[in-house]
């Protein structure tokens, strides 16, 4: 009986954690980094996280900005982005990419 209840507790611990993370990346009218933890780039033929290559900040409530550590990564961050679906479209200016994320309305 107490293993059947250990059990149990672990798999409801790891729903619970898949949940928070999960919950983590919901967009409330702000920009959130948690957006970006499920996207890998093809890194050297590793996939890495994007916050393991680069600087992610939230300059503006709804702008998400990576600096990459190094420069020749952009393209390998912006094609990750663009096929994952998170549904916003990257902007590479050469130096960083900016994710502008649109007002929340009633259809989002």
């Amino acid at each position: 009986m107490k293993e059947l209840l250990k059990n149990t507790e672990e798999k409801m611990n790891k729903t619970v954690a898949v949940l928070e993370r999960d919950y983590k990346s919901i967009r409330a009218g702000r920009a959130n980094i948690a957006v970006l933890d499920r996207i890998t780039v093809d890194y050297y033929g590793c996939p890495t996280p994007i916050q393991q290559m680069a600087a992610v900040s939230v300059p503006e409530p709804r702008v998400l900005m990576i600096q990459p550590w190094d420069a020749t990564t952009l393209k390998e961050i912006e094609k990750a982005i663009l096929t994952s679906d998170i549904g916003i479209n990257p902007q590479n200016d050469g130096r960083v990419i900016r994710l502008s994320f649109p007002p929340l309305t009633e259809e989002r």
